[in-house]
């Protein structure tokens, strides 16, 4: 898990450092980049994996409004069986029942908290509770359970939906320890912007 990882550049953080985020980063680089602390992503991966498979799969709703996680969290989706919406969450997606893509999930995953903060401020006004990748920069406002990483690099995006896809199954006893799903990371992985 960890040399997946650290491969793909999970742990590269950002310049911009906020408190919330400071308690996971493992050091500063002479160019002011902070590097995310490998453990506590794996910890946190963990227990996002364990918190995900306390839930039906459909009861679980992933988002991302970043393109680079769009891919990642289609795949993540489709492996586990939860739901997936990317690009723009549409407003009352899961306040107002009398819209026709009205959702009810029991559990939101989310890929940033700022670029996802309506889905985020829906979940909680819900009481639904929410998991979110963050990078250094990030403020973790109504957010229950943070996934430090890089959530800004294509790459990185594919490495931790892939990894927490297969740590979910694993919790949910549909993988052995030593077994990863069908799926190879690369197709997680986003086609890079022309």
């Amino acid at each position: 898990m960890r040399q997946i990882l650290v491969k793909n550049g999970t742990h590269i953080g950002t310049q911009r450092k906020v408190e919330a985020m400071r308690r996971f980063i493992f050091k500063i680089r002479e160019d002011g980049l902070a590097i995310i602390n490998t453990q506590e992503t794996i910890d946190r991966i963990k227990a996002a994996a364990q918190m995900l498979a306390k839930y039906r799969p459909d009861e679980v709703l992933v988002v991302t409004s970043r393109e680079q996680a769009e891919r990642a969290v289609k795949k993540f989706a489709e492996a586990v069986g939860a739901r997936a919406l990317v690009g723009r969450f549409m407003p009352g997606t899961m306040t107002n029942p009398d819209l026709e893509y009205f959702i009810e999930p029991r559990v939101l995953l989310a890929s940033d908290p700022y670029g996802d903060r309506q889905a985020i401020t829906e979940a909680f006004q819900q009481g639904v509770p929410v998991i979110s990748l963050a990078s250094t920069n990030n403020l973790l406002n109504k957010v229950d359970l943070v996934v430090p990483c890089n959530n800004k690099g294509r790459r990185a995006l594919a490495a931790v939906y892939w990894v927490l896809a297969n740590q979910v199954l694993y919790e949910r006893g549909e993988l052995k320890a030593d077994e990863t799903i069908d799926t190879p990371l690369e197709e997680f992985v986003a086609k890079p912007a022309k």
